[in-house]
């Protein structure tokens, strides 16, 4: 039988995240300006759910978009890091201390597993996660959990890192290691997708290039907003100096207009869970998971 974290360490992802609560709101650019082109795609969807779930939020930088777009909705933030949580709410409080005018509930927050989540099934009308899937062991458990939970007519929408993330990185080590998280393609996603239920997932991506002044700084972005790599098969031991020498020489030849490239593929989807098929004679067909049968 398959144990959870074959390939990932969930406890070390605690840990990066955890580590990187306090620095995670000064570097986590990309991650933002990822939420805010989603925000952009939720322009052309028809929707008013009644509860919204942020899943993978962080310290909570969609809440506050997320409850402005659907006022009428009680907004839930799910996260694995109670480190980050915390972060976010403490900035929160101290916002609405300082304008005290600004309207709205609190977000509910709450630390969780993305596989196993404490919510009744057709619960939630928009499920929205932004950067979470490669921080999961197995995405289609996530994307189980997601179909799960969503109302009939719900909208999952997610984005994620595909293969081409952080490859100038990974070049550059010749060690045999892991140096980044894995990264699926974004036809995988549309398969597990469909192998959930959803109806007529929509992909596509889009590649982004940061650029570093060094190849230093690049590894302090990483580890300041928790993207240090937590795969199993990643290093567990000290790397010699010369080992790090050899990487960084190797990025080094990348140098450009003196900055370093670090290319970033960001993969969208959404999808919907629509109303059972039905056979001539009026019955459902409905998915039967025996799983189900264990919660």
């Amino acid at each position: 039988m398959k144990t959870a974290a074959q390939f990932l360490d969930q406890r070390q992802v605690r840990r990066n995240f955890a580590r990187a609560a306090a620095t995670y709101d000064q570097v986590a650019v990309l991650q933002r300006e990822v939420g805010r082109r989603m925000l952009e795609r939720l322009d052309y969807v028809r929707l008013e759910p009644q509860r919204v779930l942020d899943l993978g939020c962080g310290t909570g930088a969609s809440l506050t978009a997320l409850h402005e777009r659907y006022p009428k909705a009680a907004v839930i933030g799910v996260d694995l890091s109670e480190a980050m949580l915390r972060i976010g709410q403490k900035q929160r409080s101290r916002l609405r201390w300082l304008l005290p005018f600004l309207p709205g509930r609190r977000p509910a927050l709450l630390a969780a597993d993305a596989a196993a989540l404490p919510f009744k099934p057709q619960s939630i009308g928009l499920l929205w996660s932004n950067l979470l899937l490669h921080w999961l062991d197995d995405p289609l458990q996530g994307f189980r959990e997601a179909y799960r939970l969503l109302e009939i007519d719900g909208l999952l929408m997610f984005s994620t890192f595909g293969p081409d993330t952080l490859k100038e990185l990974r070049a550059s080590f010749g060690d045999g290691y892991l140096h980044t998280q894995r990264f699926t393609d974004m036809h995988d996603y549309g398969d597990m997708l469909v192998a959930c239920g959803f109806a007529d997932p929509v992909m596509d991506a889009e590649v982004l290039t940061m650029t570093y002044a060094s190849f230093d700084d690049l590894l302090t972005d990483l580890r300041q907003s928790g993207s240090a790599c937590a795969m199993r098969a990643r290093r567990h031991g000290l790397m010699g100096r010369s080992a790090w020498t050899e990487a960084r020489t190797a990025y080094e030849r990348l140098l450009n207009d003196g900055r370093l490239p670090a290319t970033v593929e960001v993969v969208y989807g959404h999808a919907w869970k629509t109303p059972p098929k039905k056979t001539a004679d009026g019955r459902a067909i409905v998915r039967f998971d025996p799983k189900e049968r264990l919660r």
